[in-house]
């Protein structure tokens, strides 16, 4: 498909979410305002045409009222706000059609460098729709030397510019998660098997802050103390869906998570410095100042 037609589906898709509910006239006139019109108005054909098109593509409807203004919302607006796969999508669209064209002012757009993985892509998204198994070389962090095996691809999680394979591994017979980077060959084997109908991506991740899914710790609800400023900032990047503000002041604020404390959550903790406090659970925050203390001593000479 044309690259401006994408722009033009993308276009109409962020005029009638950031307006809410527009009519069409208003939708025409906002497109006149546009260069990509070449000044020759948006026929009332042509539209539907658009719609359809979006919904097959994106997953997103665009329905009218069908009385007062006649105006056009879109139907399932939620699908863009929370995180799902449609939403990332068309945020990638969005962004990669804005960067092409803007190529006159490349050097001033910095990107953050992304790991090596993402050329598996296609070959996990293979195997994820035809439910395939998938030959993988393997090398953790904490071991030496690669490993092949084969796992059973369950899906794909991107956390923190990286992507990861959540697979049953058939050795362990349970199900681990693979970064992609650490990957050297992988390749879709003619063999299928069974997907877990209880195995539910989304719930699989719901207690945890990022991409480490230890069952074996509880989920607790944990409770910071956040300096003022910080405060702004987990406001408005929070560290979990579950996140509330439960005492706000001048100098402070203090909030509650309810997941589990594993890991990478408490790397997130510890990267915030002086900034937050952990006060509860008890263990947690032990754990947290014992970090704290070992940190101490390597700087205090």
């Amino acid at each position: 498909m044309a690259k401006n037609t994408i722009n033009k589906y993308v276009w109409l898709v962020e005029t009638i979410y950031k307006a809410k509910k527009i009519s069409f006239e208003e939708i025409n006139r906002l497109w006149m305002d546009n260069d990509m019109s070449e000044d020759k108005p948006l026929s009332i054909r042509t539209f539907h045409k658009w719609r359809i098109a979006i919904e097959e593509m994106f997953g997103l409807i665009i329905e009218n009222e069908n009385g007062g203004q006649y105006r056009y919302y879109i139907e399932n607006a939620d699908e863009l706000r929370n995180g799902s796969m449609r939403s990332w999508l068309f945020n990638t669209l969005t962004v990669s059609n804005l960067m092409m064209d803007s190529v006159s002012i490349k050097d001033k757009v910095l990107f953050e460098e992304i790991p090596d993985g993402e050329q598996y892509l296609p070959i996990i998204l293979e195997a994820l729709k035809k439910n395939l198994v998938l030959g993988m070389t393997y090398q953790s962090y904490t071991r030496d030397e690669a490993k092949t095996f084969e796992v059973e691809p369950y899906c794909l999680k991107a956390f923190k510019q990286r992507w990861y394979l959540v697979a049953r591994s058939s050795y362990y017979d349970k199900v681990m998660i693979y970064a992609l980077d650490r990957v050297h060959w992988l390749e879709v084997k003619d063999k299928s098997f069974k997907y877990p109908k209880d195995f539910i991506p989304e719930k699989f991740f719901d207690d945890c802050f990022g991409i480490i899914a230890d069952q074996r710790i509880d989920v607790e609800t944990v409770k910071i103390k956040v300096s003022a400023g910080q405060a702004n900032y987990l406001r408005s990047l929070t560290l979990h869906q579950t996140q509330k503000e439960i005492e706000r002041t001048d100098e402070y604020s203090i909030f509650t998570v309810r997941l589990r404390p594993t890991f990478d959550f408490r790397q997130e903790i510890l990267s915030q410095g002086c900034d937050i406090e952990v006060l509860e659970p008890k263990w947690f925050r032990d754990e947290v100042a014992e970090i704290s203390k070992h940190m101490w001593n390597k700087y205090k000479g």
